[in-house]
């Protein structure tokens, strides 16, 4: 029997809770809670006892100057939360958190400038001390993710870099590995093509079963699929490299998006997101972009995905998404609202698919969701 599974979405401060219901395909909402600034990131304990959720008052080109990390205890029977501890604070904004695989480190990642924190969790689940780290880190530029490998002796730090703009040059991105031991990390590796230029990750994740890491390279529209190395943590050239877009010559700007593998193994899903545009000022999307799920079958001998299927999400930055337990919906939101070009609106909001047993997607159902001055900045499902 496949456990239940909730569903959390933030609008600035407040994280909304939805329980899930895979049969009808619905969500809903049944409480919330909130916090101090906008939040960030959220991640589960190993336990499932716990959630860590990330907050700032900063955001997208903006640094703030609140950011903290909050423990909560998930209620077991319906995935309610409860604060837990006191806040840590944080030295900037955060942009993404994990906990390693023993339960025992709440690593975090941040963008500007580019760098990452481990901070003890106690038996209790509450955030303790920061460990301190080597100072010659390599954190690159703009870092966006922070993972431990399945078997919590790596650490791999996604930093993205930052495309060209008038007035500077490229910044390259690259995959930093670190080994992981007691909390400390120590460098091994900067993975990445030739210098890093052209190669824009954001996000990845690990096959369930076999030695693969399937990365979304946000800047170029591409997704990558690199073995595991024992010296390095990730093999230093990647097995395969294919297209996120349905057109592979945009007409605007793109970026591609989170990204998931199915639990079975069998399929990988990641987003398209169109990039706004500001013509006389105004921020608009323009017709012929691509905000849609993408999804692969995964060749179960060589780790080639191959993509099968380009669904339209429904809405504007598709920044995350989430699968329920028994791998039969997935459920993926939108950060804001957002004029297109020919003049109408395109809502914030939740959309919601069926996952066939081939791993293709068929759409249930979108709820639009009204965020104000904020955004929905972050969602995710959890088994309980």
């Amino acid at each position: 029997m496949n456990p239940r599974t909730v569903f959390y979405a933030s609008v600035g401060p407040l994280l909304k809770i939805f329980d899930v219901d895979v049969e009808a395909a619905e969500l809903r909402q049944r409480g919330a809670v909130t916090v101090a600034a906008n939040i960030q990131y959220a991640w589960p304990h190993p336990s499932r006892r716990y959630l860590y959720v990330v907050s700032s008052s900063g955001g997208p080109g903006n640094p703030g100057d609140k950011h903290l990390a909050n423990a909560f205890v998930i209620d077991p029977t319906n995935g309610d939360l409860k604060p837990h501890g006191k806040p840590a604070a944080l030295p900037s904004r955060p942009i993404h958190t994990s906990v390693d695989r023993s339960g025992t480190y709440l690593l975090t990642a941040y963008n500007d400038p580019s760098g990452l924190t481990v901070h003890r969790l106690a038996s209790d689940g509450t955030i303790g001390a920061p460990v301190p780290q080597p100072p010659n880190l390599d954190t690159g530029i703009y870092a966006h993710q922070i993972l431990a490998t399945p078997n919590n002796r790596c650490v791999l730090l996604v930093t993205r870099g930052n495309n060209a703009a008038a007035n500077k040059p490229e910044d390259p991105g690259a995959i930093k590995t670190f080994a992981f031991a007691d909390g400390v990390l120590r460098n091994l590796a900067s993975i990445a093509p030739g210098s890093g230029l052209g190669f824009g990750p954001r996000h990845l994740d690990f096959h369930p079963a076999k030695p693969w890491a399937f990365v979304s390279i946000e800047r170029q529209n591409k997704l990558y699929v690199y073995a595991f190395d024992d010296a390095t943590a990730l093999g230093r050239e990647p097995l395969f490299i294919t297209e996120t877009l349905a057109n592979p010559k945009p007409t605007t700007e793109q970026g591609a998006g989170p990204i998931h593998v199915h639990a079975n193994g069998k399929f990988v899903y990641l987003t398209n997101r169109t990039f706004p545009a500001r013509p006389g000022g105004v921020r608009e999307i323009s017709l012929g972009g691509e905000d849609n799920m993408v999804v692969y079958t995964i060749d179960e001998n060589s780790g080639e995905p191959k993509p099968i299927q380009h669904i339209d999400g429904l809405g504007v930055q598709l920044r995350t998404f989430g699968i329920d337990a028994s791998g039969r919906m997935l459920v993926v939101a939108s950060i804001m609202p957002m004029p297109r070009s020919d003049r109408t609106s395109m809502p914030a909001g939740i959309t919601v698919f069926r996952i066939g047993s081939d791993g293709r997607l068929s759409l249930a159902r979108k709820y639009d969701v009204e965020v104000g001055t904020g955004l929905q900045f972050w969602s995710g499902m959890l088994p309980l």
